[in-house]
């Protein structure tokens, strides 16, 4: 399944994704599970990359010139259960932020197929970019 390059301009172009990244975020970094992964990063360039990222995806201009997720996260134990916490966090932002349900359901759909780059199952599974980079795994 490909990424319908029209959604940029159905979601309304980069203010909602801006939006949308915004209240997501503010959920992330207060979630107790998921801000674990949060600790060395500022919020506001997380949002800026996910935003840069995703606006590419869904066919809006090419900014991102960050990490693909799967490199972005080699160093990541990312269980399923956590994926989908996020994904679900994701899609009461996405609803919160007053879009529709069919574009959400589209976000969505979108966002879940990085999902089989970053899910891991242990620590095994995991790379590091430098030898003292830590692997992250942290249980709920």
């Amino acid at each position: 399944m490909a990424v319908d390059k029209t959604l940029y301009d159905r979601l309304g172009g980069k203010n909602t994704f801006i939006k949308v990244h915004k209240i997501f975020y503010d959920k992330a970094y207060a979630h107790s599970w998921l801000s674990k992964y949060f600790t060395d990063i500022p919020q506001d360039v997380l949002e800026n990359q996910q935003t840069d990222f995703m606006v590419q995806l869904m066919g809006g201009p090419k900014a991102y010139s960050g990490k693909t997720p799967k490199c972005a996260h080699q160093h990541m134990v990312i269980s399923a259960e956590l994926f989908d916490l996020r994904s679900q966090m994701l899609s009461d932002s996405i609803k919160e932020a007053g879009v529709s349900d069919d574009l959400r359901s589209e976000w969505i759909a979108a966002d879940g197929m990085l999902k089989k780059s970053v899910v891991k199952s242990s620590e095994k599974e995991c790379s590091v970019q430098y030898a003292n980079q830590p692997i992250l795994n942290f249980v709920n």
